[in-house]
């Protein structure tokens, strides 16, 4: 395997590239999977294809060639060409009998430009061939562990801006971690436990070995309506079952309790009394791929991830849409700040106005509830907050 520079491991395995192809799982890259391209995507490509893009849909400021530097990434290249950096199946389109596979990319590859009367066509001037393999295997001995290693590939957005909220950001649909396993104490009396320390645990375990520990679930409202959309919990770390609990008497007198031994395997913060434990999940495979909704959608920031009132770019934020209104990873939304109020001094009645909402910025959905979903701030001219709104880009 091949480690990213961003810790994520990708198959020893060189795939053409097309521009913007942000097909990309954090998860699955880890598994050394391969793709798919929906038959949506492939049908645009076909049909642009035939002839190009119109020149009309490039970015006004498109360069002729671009060579692929390390730390760029799919979204950041294909505003290069691209009015829409979303719009990843024209691209791929546009060299078809180059570019096979719209997966990954690879520093050193040249892209050309190439317009031909009212079209234009993406062509790779150097195509990466067998010399361009990465070689930097390493053999492992025959023992357990987890190493990445570095093939240059690069991801579709700044993977390492969201890796972390893939587990970490969690909204439940009701508030069930005050129900959950809970660290009742810790060994020899500690306040707090860090990594390979021992924490004792009561609740049912459903049979479950590991678990995500979580602190201070807060509910989440519908900035609009009030309405409860879910419980955010701030994530703790990892927990692994050591040995089960029970009831054990002590020279025939009552029985008493004896909880679960658990040992803390990762920390975000150290873990406490009364933190919750929740199993964690199935890992998921689905891969990202920038897209617009297929139908009108609009919406509100819920909150700021963590404790900022504002955020600007590169920061998670939460929206009050999820999968029950058609939400779906990978969406693309643009972001508005609610325009203020001003008094008209020219006017001697000095009537109140209200400005125009103005659009700031572009959100990218990677993570979604039933009601609510996660979204990173891809791009942002101003600080946004809670009750600022986000419509189709």
């Amino acid at each position: 395997m091949n480690r990213t520079d961003n810790g994520l491991s990708f198959p020893r395995k060189i795939l053409p590239w097309c521009v913007g192809a942000a097909l990309v799982s954090i998860n699955a890259l880890a598994a050394a999977t391969t793709w798919p391209v929906t038959p949506e995507q492939r049908n645009t490509a076909q049909q642009v294809a035939q002839a190009g893009v119109p020149l009309s849909e490039l970015a006004p400021n498109a360069p002729d060639s671009h060579t692929v530097q390390k730390g760029d990434t799919l979204w950041d290249i294909s505003k290069l060409f691209l009015r829409s950096p979303w719009r990843w199946p024209e691209l791929w389109g546009m060299n078809m009998d180059q570019i096979r596979n719209p997966h990954l990319i690879y520093p050193g590859q040249m892209l050309m430009l190439v317009k031909v009367g009212d079209r234009a066509m993406l062509r790779v001037a150097q195509p990466a061939g067998a010399g361009d393999v990465p070689t930097n295997t390493v053999k492992l001995s025959p023992r357990v562990r987890a190493e990445t290693l570095d093939s240059g590939a690069i991801p579709a957005i700044p993977l390492h801006l969201i890796g972390p909220f893939l587990n970490e950001a969690v909204v439940f649909n009701t508030d069930e971690l005050a129900t959950a396993p809970r660290i009742v104490a810790s060994q020899e009396g500690r306040v707090l436990m860090s990594r390979g320390e021992t924490a004792y645990v009561r609740g049912d375990l459903k049979g479950m070995r590991d678990f995500r520990v979580f602190r201070d679930s807060r509910p989440l409202n519908d900035p609009i309506t009030g309405e409860l959309l879910g419980y955010e919990a701030r994530y703790v770390g990892t927990a692994e079952f050591v040995k089960e609990g029970g009831l054990a008497t002590a020279d025939g007198k009552n029985a008493q309790i004896v909880p679960a031994t658990f040992r803390m395997t990762s920390i975000r913060q150290e873990a406490g009394i009364g933190d919750r434990l929740a199993p964690v999940p199935p890992a998921d495979y689905s891969a990202y791929v920038p897209h617009a909704p297929s139908k009108p959608l609009d919406g509100r920031i819920v909150s700021i991830y963590g404790e900022a009132m504002s955020a600007g770019q590169n920061q998670i934020i939460t929206i009050n849409k999820g999968t029950r209104d058609g939400v779906e990873r990978g969406h693309v939304f643009a972001l508005w700040r609610a325009g203020t109020t001003a008094v008209d001094r020219t006017d001697s009645s000095r009537p109140v106005m209200k400005l125009p909402d103005e659009r700031v910025g572009t959100l990218f959905v990677f993570r979604t509830f039933e009601r609510v979903s996660y979204a990173l701030i891809i791009q942002s001219q101003d600080p946004v907050k809670p009750g600022d709104r986000f419509t189709q880009p």
